[in-house]
């Protein structure tokens, strides 16, 4: 990628510190279970704030696996869609982890596009009980971006949510805003 499309392709990421579930934008990642049916961290939020249409929806599209993604509707969620997404668990880097990691983006992305997404919203993905190294992940999730974005103009913004400072930092610094 060149210097001067890698600066248009920076111009449409942003970091964000705060809550995913509170934010206007036509879709918001969850960092899901393989069950697609809710749980801790950030899936649990995004399932208590989209009510209980979101699970019914879920239960029809029977799991997912690690490193795939789909989306459903937002319902009371201020953003349109979901697009739930399972990444790994970390088990040290044996297990093609950062593989898994780099596939929930770009499946993400991909569905975003194909359902004319313009603006999405990222958490960190398997930084929190799937204990993803928080600095490599957001390695891996800026640059998979970084690549889709290159090729994907339709795509306008995507936000990296950072719920805690060591997020938040490992973001700031991969993007030079540190």
């Amino acid at each position: 990628m060149s210097a001067e499309s890698q600066a248009s392709v920076r111009e449409r990421l942003e970091i964000v510190s705060g809550d995913i579930t509170k934010l206007a934008v036509d879709a918001i990642v969850n960092a899901a279970n393989t069950s697609l049916l809710g749980g801790g961290g950030v899936d649990g939020a995004i399932h208590r704030a989209a009510g209980p249409e979101l699970v019914q929806e879920c239960r029809m599209l029977r799991g997912c696996k690690t490193g795939q993604a789909k989306i459903t509707k937002g319902y009371r969620l201020p953003a349109r869609h979901v697009i739930h997404t399972v990444g790994p668990v970390w088990n040290g880097g044996t297990k093609n982890e950062e593989l898994l990691l780099a596939q929930c983006y770009r499946n993400s992305l991909r569905l975003a596009v194909e359902n004319d997404i313009k603006t999405i919203a990222f958490p960190a993905i398997s930084c929190g009980i799937y204990r993803f190294p928080v600095h490599r992940a957001a390695e891996i999730a800026v640059a998979e971006t970084e690549i889709f974005l290159s090729t994907n103009p339709s795509i306008e913004q995507v936000l990296f949510v950072c719920r805690d400072a060591p997020v938040l930092e490992a973001y700031r610094e991969i993007l030079g805003e540190g």
